[in-house]
């Protein structure tokens, strides 16, 4: 099997959307309701404890069928197989992916099984109270230092499952800017706090600079025989690991088959685990690994990621959507959004296809958004009547965390009406006065959970990975290197090295070197 490399704009599907959506360029969402009073019934998946409703969209039924005739002619099929039976798809890196063997325990490789045995062995430690630190008291404070997949994922569920947490204050370090370290550090005390040091190659900079700057701190206090007690390691890089004074037993392994905005389901989650217990964590796992097998054996027109992933294409692709908002209906969800910019905009920021050819058509969506009802009374003047059209995906939970009924009945009121007013606008309505106007019109899906759990983020998580991947497919492009992030940090290296000597190397283009000169005054 390989891994299938088509030009979508050459499919027969493509010239077919192409045509239907000049044809429906007209059609607005109110007729397309009017046409059809059970378009809900049409336009919707029900999968567990998830409904999905993207009837609010401008899909049709033709346009359904060109779209499923897309994922067909790209062959979406094979594809899905080559990633779970761990074809190297990611060619440019010459390495499989998979992320979704770290939570398959129908099939577990006995590498993964093992480490998340040395993490159920660690938290408990950790949350019981049994590790103890350099003067023998128990842990109170956990520290991830890390930056990108080693931050963004982690920091992001362990906010979003606080009403799970435990004991332990988790906090997480990743800027590079002394002031956010300095500032992560205030508060901590070094006989009861732990530090998890996440890095695959224990070379990047942020990181390595932020861990050795807090070794110092921690050495104000105590010796370096005591690092052992107070820091553990999530790396390959066994030898550099050691000499900053790590207990080899207290590393945790990595694999070249987990890309680092899809690793929080490995050891890079061990302050997940610390945050909410193993078993919790081992629930999320498992969430995800119920979403991977619905994607993988669902037929794609019931298929969530696969739906969602079409819609995202029609309106990238054929409307011309310069982006799309993400708006979770819970405060827990807060960092979802920039976890997810991570995960598709440096997954799907492409020029050049799986060919080597340069593309002459749009990939990677710009992902924004923020959480609702605040989003409400920031962004949304701009989707209810601006000028640009900008689906959004409505995220919510029929039941709260806390039974605040009165809370909760207002939170989802909004929820589903502004969706309502989107779609219908103030068309048929008298209006006084045209900036009173809205045409609505504007698309959205729907998202709507019974609960925030371990169990559902896991598959909302999922959800995104899998739809990322679709696109991916659809465009022709690897979706699983990041070449793009790696010349900054080259030109960094000589950036610093100016800065530092106080020396502005003429080899520099005059603005850089401008700068420099200003930032050495």
């Amino acid at each position: 099997m390989s891994f299938p490399s088509v030009n979508p704009t050459q499919t027969k599907a493509w010239a077919a959307l192409t045509a239907l959506f000049e044809n429906t360029a007209n059609t607005n969402l109110q007729d397309l309701f009017k046409e059809d009073a059970n378009r809900a019934a049409a336009y919707s998946l029900q999968w567990q404890d998830f409904y999905v409703d993207f009837s609010k969209t401008h899909i049709n039924a033709a346009i359904k069928e060109a779209l499923l005739d897309l994922a067909s002619e790209v062959k979406l099929k094979e594809a899905i197989a080559a990633q779970f039976t761990g074809e190297h798809i990611n060619q440019t890196e010459d390495r499989a992916v998979l992320h979704t063997a770290l939570r398959n325990f129908s099939a577990m490789k006995p590498e993964v099984s093992e480490v998340l045995a040395q993490i159920k062995s660690f938290t408990e430690q950790v949350i019981s109270g049994a590790w103890k630190g350099y003067t023998g008291k128990s842990i109170t404070d956990v520290v991830n230092i890390g930056i990108g997949g080693s931050d963004l994922g982690p920091d992001m569920v362990v906010e979003a499952l606080r009403n799970q947490r435990n004991h332990l204050n988790v906090r997480f370090v990743s800027n590079v800017e002394g002031d956010h370290v300095i500032e992560s550090l205030n508060g901590l005390d070094p006989e009861t706090t732990l530090f998890i040091i996440v890095s695959k190659s224990f070379t990047t900079q942020e990181t390595l600079m932020n861990a050795q700057t807090i070794r110092k701190w921690f050495l104000q206090y105590t010796s370096e025989e005591n690092i052992a007690k107070h820091f553990i390691a999530v790396s390959t890089n066994i030898p550099a690991v050691k000499d900053f004074g790590i207990d080899p037993n207290n590393i945790f392994t990595m694999w070249d088959w987990v890309g680092g905005r899809f690793s929080l389901w490995s050891a890079v989650g061990l302050s997940i685990a610390c945050a909410i217990g193993y078993e919790q964590y081992e629930d999320l796992l498992r969430g995800a690994h119920e979403m991977d097998q619905h994607f993988a054996n669902t037929p794609f027109e019931q298929n969530i990621p696969v739906m969602l992933a079409l819609i995202s294409v029609w309106y990238n692709n054929f409307v011309g959507a310069e982006s799309e908002a993400v708006i979770p209906y819970t405060q827990y969800l807060t960092k979802l959004v920039p976890y997810l910019q991570q995960a598709i905009m440096e997954s799907n920021g492409k020029g050049v296809d799986r060919n080597g050819e340069v593309i002459d058509y749009q990939t990677g969506t710009i992902v924004w958004g923020s959480t609702g009802t605040n989003a409400q009374h920031a962004f949304f003047q701009l989707i209810h009547q601006g000028t640009k059209v900008i689906p959004a995906d409505f995220i919510g939970f029929k039941k709260d965390q806390h039974n605040q009924k009165a809370h909760q009945d207002a939170l989802m009121a909004n929820f589903i009406a502004q969706t309502q007013a989107l779609m219908t606008g103030t068309v048929g309505q008298q209006v006084d006065s045209p900036f009173k106007v809205f045409t609505g019109n504007r698309p959205t899906n729907t998202i709507l959970i019974d609960q925030l759990s371990p169990n559902s983020l896991g598959k909302l998580i999922a959800l995104y990975e899998h739809k990322l991947f679709t696109q991916g497919v659809i465009w022709n492009i690897f979706s699983y290197d990041q070449w793009g992030v790696q010349l900054g940090k080259v030109l960094a290296k000589n950036t610093l090295s100016d800065i530092e000597s106080g020396h502005v190397s003429e080899t520099h283009d005059g603005s850089t070197q401008a700068l420099l000169q200003h930032l050495s005054n």
